[in-house]
Formats: C-alpha cells, structure tokens, sequence
C-alpha cells in the first residue's frame, strides 16, 4: 500500500496541474507591488520578536509584515550546520521539488545538519496560495510573509529570511540565500567553503563579488532612479544567484535594513547593507551567476550555477553521484 506521504505528494502534484491549467486560460496576474489586498485564509501567529533588541524607535523601512506560513520549530531539536535560504515563486513547484531530490535533501549528508527553507510572499491568485498552503503541510519547508510576491519585492522576501533566521534559528552556523534556478554543488560549498571541522567564522560573506554602478536607461530590469539612489557606485555587493554568510550576519543584516531605505535591487540592497555594518564581502569564483553548459569536471570545480531547469537538475545531480569515483 502507498504510504500517506506519498498519496498526499501526488495529490499535490495534481492539484498544481490543475491550478496551472486554470491560470493559463484565466486572467493574467497583477503586477501590484505592495501590501495583501485579498482576503488572507489564515494567519500562523509568530512568536514576539524577542531577539532584536536595542533598535532605535520608528525604524526608517519597518518589516511590517506577519508570518502566514511558518515553520518556527525546525531548529528546536536541532543545531543547523547550513540553512539553505531559497528565494523561489508559487508556480515553480517542479522546481522545488527537483532541488528537495537533489542538492538540497536535507539526508544527504549524515555528519552535518543542513535545513533548506523556501522563500515566497502572497500571490494575487487565491488558488496559488492554497496550492503552496498545501504543499507545506507536506513538506514543512515553506516559509511565507503577507507582502505581495514579485520582482520588485525580492529585498523583501530575503529579508524574511534574513529575520527567520535571527528569530527562529540563530544558532546555525552558516546560511545560504539563492534562488531556484541554481544548481549548488554541496559537497564543493560544505567541505572545501565551509569546512564542518574548522572553527565558525563570524561577520563573513562570500560570493561572486560585483563591483558597480546603478544603471540609469529605464528599459533595464536594473533601472535604478536617481532620486532612489543618486551615487554614481553602488558598495561591493553578491550575486543575487547565490551567497554565503555566517549566521550571526542575519541578524545584522535584518537590523540594518530597519534604518536602510528600500532598494528593489536585492543583492545591491543587501550589500548597501554590509557596507553599513563594515563587513566586506569576500570573492570566490567558485559562484557563478551565468549558465554553464554541463560537463562533470567543470561543474566538480563550482559551487553554483544559473539558469538550470528542473529536468536539468536532475540530470547533473545523478551523473555527478554516480561518478564520484571518477578523476578528471
């Protein structure tokens, strides 16, 4: 007999089939950028920000928003090594379950505890909502705040999990913030990166570093309007793709955007951020944010790469555990 998870995940499966269907033959989505203006089904209530203590009072950029999703006891029995932070949207299902059977199975490693978390806010679309609603029950690996899911809200989906962490796992060691689309080499990331066996670092952050300046043309997806920010260089800053941080820079992070004005641009915003607190940001080449075309020795020498799709993901993670045993 099939077990009840299993009935459940191709329930879910179904439903998200049937959702897609409707959406594609219903209206298209808003692109309202700002608070929940549908009724929200419910609300997991949060405990009492306890951790954030000694901020000064009426913050510049209040995160005024409330956990409807939660998953508040995933570091109660447990001391992470790596939280894997996912920024990730609601149609994106294939996506999040090829990485929960790949690089990011929480069993596949046995000595260290690694905890992977997905990143959503609150869809227009009633139907959107319930399917991620259910497929939490299933998975317990979704975490949701009540602002509005979309491009120009990323900063906000990532300080979620920026407050996540401080709040409900701030004993972890290390975290990881990417996105869906990535491909992460694990054992590249947690043995020759972060390596269990040596002495945690504090106030670190590693990616591929970018040096630059806002981009004025208003026909870019990186338009940045003077008037929100009229420097003519942005602080180094890392790749949205995928960065990695000690833990203690969470909370850190998440206090210095209280009295930080919004930026769009997440990654500018989060270095915007660093720059602040004096942490620099170091380079390892090791993170691309490009597309690579798959071959077993060069992705043996990376630690993420863009742009991979889920049938992708698939395909790279079972070849490259099944020739582990092969030299280049």
């Amino acid at each position: 007999m099939p077990s009840k998870v299993s009935c459940l995940y191709l329930l879910t499966v179904v439903c998200w089939a049937s959702a897609l269907w409707y959406l594609s033959i219903s209206r298209p989505a808003s692109t309202y950028v700002g608070h929940m203006s549908v009724p929200i089904r419910k609300t997991v209530k949060t405990h009492k920000n306890i951790t954030f203590t000694n901020i000064r009072t009426r913050p510049l950029n209040p995160h005024a928003f409330e956990f409807v999703i939660n998953e508040p006891k995933k570091c109660e029995s447990v001391t992470p090594f790596l939280v894997i932070l996912i920024s990730t949207t609601h149609k994106e299902f294939d996506a999040r379950q090829a990485i929960r059977e790949t690089w990011g199975d929480e069993s596949t490693f046995s000595d260290i505890h690694i905890l992977t978390i997905f990143l959503l806010g609150r869809n227009t679309d009633l139907v959107l909502n319930q399917m991620v609603e259910q497929e939490s029950q299933i998975f317990h690996d979704i975490v949701v705040e009540n602002f509005i899911d979309s491009y120009h809200n990323l900063t906000l989906k990532t300080m979620m999990g920026m407050r996540w962490v401080a709040t409900f796992c701030p004993k972890a060691q290390y975290i990881m913030k990417t996105d869906s689309d990535i491909f992460v080499n694990m054992d590249n990331l947690i043995y020759k990166l972060l390596k269990p066996t040596t002495k945690p670092r504090r106030r670190y952050f590693t990616g591929y570093v970018i040096n630059g300046g806002p981009i004025r043309d208003m026909r870019s997806k990186w338009y940045m309007p003077r008037d929100l920010y009229p420097d003519s260089k942005y602080p180094p800053f890392c790749s949205g793709t995928g960065y990695v941080f000690s833990a203690d820079v969470a909370e850190l992070i998440y206090k210095t955007s209280l009295h930080t004005r919004l930026l769009h641009l997440e990654d500018v915003y989060v270095g915007l951020c660093l720059h602040k607190l004096g942490i620099h940001p170091y380079q390892n080449s090791g993170f691309n944010h490009w597309k690579m075309a798959y071959s077993l020795c060069r992705y043996r020498r990376v630690i993420t790469v863009h742009q991979i799709s889920p049938e992708e993901m698939h395909r790279i993670w079972n070849d490259m555990s099944s020739k582990k045993h092969l030299r280049c």
